[in-house]
């Protein structure tokens, strides 16, 4: 398998932010907060119904896996290491966002079960319609390391 470069970056994925997906994904993380259901309420205090701060993440759902770049990892050892997201400017219902995905980091350590664990930082950069720096997503992925047999 080819190692994951920096720089690589996988197909923009395109995301509508629709109002009857934001109240399903703030009622399935049982968040009530006004501002993802009242319309006037969301419209008078912060331009319009805002979505959950991790609502993007669903994006995934529709991505065929092109959106990735291409890592090379072995999936039966990949981890969630962490993830972060960095809120530029505010995203609102009828939003239409448009994320590219790129490797900005990869670094190796050694595994306390023996082996090397290599970590790949991945950052996503979502544009809105009006081509504004809305967010930035980073996700650390881990690949432990193979299992070492002593004898």
């Amino acid at each position: 398998m080819a190692e994951p470069q920096v720089g690589t970056t996988g197909r923009p994925q395109t995301m509508h932010v629709e109002l009857g997906k934001v109240r399903e994904f703030a009622r399935a993380i049982k968040d009530d907060n006004p501002l993802y259901f009242d319309v006037s309420r969301a419209q008078r205090e912060v331009g319009g119904v805002i979505p959950p701060p991790t609502f993007t993440q669903s994006l995934a759902l529709w991505d065929d896996g092109g959106g990735r770049p291409p890592l090379g990892l072995d999936l039966r050892r990949l981890l969630h290491g962490e993830q972060e997201f960095e809120y530029v400017q505010p995203i609102h219902a009828g939003d239409v966002l448009t994320a590219t995905s790129r490797v900005v980091n990869v670094f190796e350590k050694a595994g306390s079960r023996g082996g090397t664990m290599k970590f790949v930082v991945l950052e996503s950069e979502f544009v809105n319609q009006h081509a504004a720096v809305v967010l930035r997503s980073r996700t650390t992925l881990i690949e432990t390391g193979k299992v070492v047999k002593k004898d």
